[in-house]
């Protein structure tokens, strides 16, 4: 079955053919780890943890890469301001080290860490630290300063980007119409206003600093993902995914010098995944009051009905955010892993034929451009058709493969529903309908629905 995939570079859907037969090297722009991550960071990692797994589904063996950026990332992405990282430590009251840097960015990569955990996103086979690869940077450097693409300034060694002729290929860039200060404050020896840093040099004041033929400093921003991919997947690997926010820029930059270091293509597929939207504008860090995992949990939110929420909506269309949404989110995840509990105790006959069309359908919608609302769809679909239990926990257990919702684990609840469910059993025997009432109220408060049939008294969650 083939694959369709929606390149950013060609602005079009593509069959998806990789350069090795049955695996695929896949690098995907980590987080820079200098706050926690907010749900909107989350839902482009849920993207690329579904694009592995749909791969993965087809048969592909894939090397997922992602870099964990821990220096060099300013607070502009085109080479001005402090290091993130410096500024939080400066915010927080800390005291200024390495060693307060280090132990800052491991704590929110931790937290990144567990965050993905929850939502069930797979860990890379792969995760590289920028500060620990600046030796491949310096070299990888060297490549792109030997084939003439360089120029030195006081800022440090630029790129220059007029010389590298399909720079604007991936943004669709207008350089002409480009001015001085569009990207940057004026800056009068950089030659082209999207001219960018590969090392910085001028800031003696910057806590990591590393010795290079360009002087004591720090690699740019950009660089990191270049040298690292290329270090752990080749000059030419498969795919290269992340959020949009990254094409005018970062990613734009990333081409230009990789290409220019390796004189070749270098990724055959770009996937960007869209923005989280809330009150119409996306998520970000620098507006204030963005929303993380932990946000959601503290309202009794199961990470899971966020990523659930996630799959709603085609990675390539933008998801407006709201509690309420959220909260519907939750109550239809819940009602579908009630669905799926009830197809365990069903019975029926065999319908090979039947199983074998869901799983193609299934099949169809994945492959196509990752159309998980559709494909999502078909699990809805199938738990109301006529194949039999057994049947129908078959396919969700394949499908959630895919899906990532733990769909077949079963439904868990606190030791104090447990209990009250133990109590209210207790107080039927003793046919103490009042106390079975109230405790029926209560655990309706905690999002316990009591239904008592002929065989027994059994409980979902709302």
């Amino acid at each position: 079955m083939e694959i369709q995939l929606f390149n950013t570079m060609g602005r079009q859907k593509e069959i998806f053919r990789p350069i090795h037969e049955d695996h695929v090297g896949m690098y995907a722009c980590g987080p820079t780890v200098y706050d926690y991550q907010h749900i909107g960071n989350m839902r482009t990692y849920i993207f690329e943890d579904i694009l592995r797994r749909i791969l993965e589904y087809n048969g592909y063996s894939v090397k997922h890469v992602m870099n964990v950026t821990d220096v060099g990332h300013l607070t502009s992405d085109a080479d001005v301001g402090e290091d993130k990282l410096m500024k939080k430590i400066r915010e927080s009251g800390l005291s200024p080290s390495v060693e307060t840097m280090m132990k800052l960015a491991q704590k929110y990569e931790d937290r990144f860490f567990e965050d993905c955990a929850k939502l069930n996103i797979l860990k890379p086979t792969i995760v590289c630290k920028a500060s620990e690869h600046v030796p491949e940077m310096i070299q990888f450097i060297k490549r792109i300063e030997s084939n003439e693409y360089t120029y030195p300034t006081s800022v440090g060694l630029i790129f220059n980007s007029r010389k590298y002729t399909h720079y604007s290929a991936l943004a669709k860039l207008n350089l002409d119409k480009q001015k001085a200060g569009a990207r940057v404050k004026v800056d009068p020896e950089r030659r082209n206003p999207s001219d960018f840093a590969l090392w910085v040099s001028n800031q003696p004041s910057h806590l990591m600093q590393w010795e290079s033929p360009w002087g004591r400093g720090f690699p740019g921003w950009h660089i990191e993902c270049s040298a690292m991919s290329i270090k752990y997947l080749g000059d030419h690997f498969d795919i290269h995914a992340g959020g949009i926010d990254h094409i005018p820029v970062h990613h734009t930059n990333e081409v230009a010098q990789s290409e220019s270091a390796t004189g070749k293509k270098w990724v055959n597929y770009w996937l960007h995944g869209e923005f989280l939207v809330l009150d119409k504008e996306k998520m970000s860090k620098s507006a204030g009051g963005f929303i993380t995992l932990e946000n959601v949990v503290k309202q009794k939110i199961h990470p899971l009905a966020y990523r659930y929420m996630c799959l709603t909506a085609h990675y390539r269309s933008t998801l407006s955010f709201s509690w309420d949404n959220l909260k519907m989110a939750q109550k239809a995840y819940n009602s579908l892993k009630n669905r799926i509990e009830l197809a365990k105790h069903e019975e029926g006959s065999a319908n090979p034929t039947l199983k074998e069309e869901i799983a193609t359908e299934f099949l169809n919608h994945i492959n196509n451009d990752m159309n998980l609302p559709q494909a999502l769809g078909v699990v809805w679909t199938m738990l109301k058709s006529d194949l039999s239990g057994v049947e129908k926990i078959s396919l969700v257990s394949k499908f959630d493969g895919v899906l990532g919702l733990n769909l077949i684990e079963e439904n868990t609840i606190s030791i104090e529903a447990e209990q009250l469910i133990k109590d209210r059993e207790n107080a039927r025997k003793n046919k103490d309908w009042e106390r079975s009432d109230f405790i029926r109220d209560q655990l309706l408060k905690l999002g316990i629905v009591i239904e008592d049939t002929p065989n027994g008294t059994r409980w979902k969650t709302k």
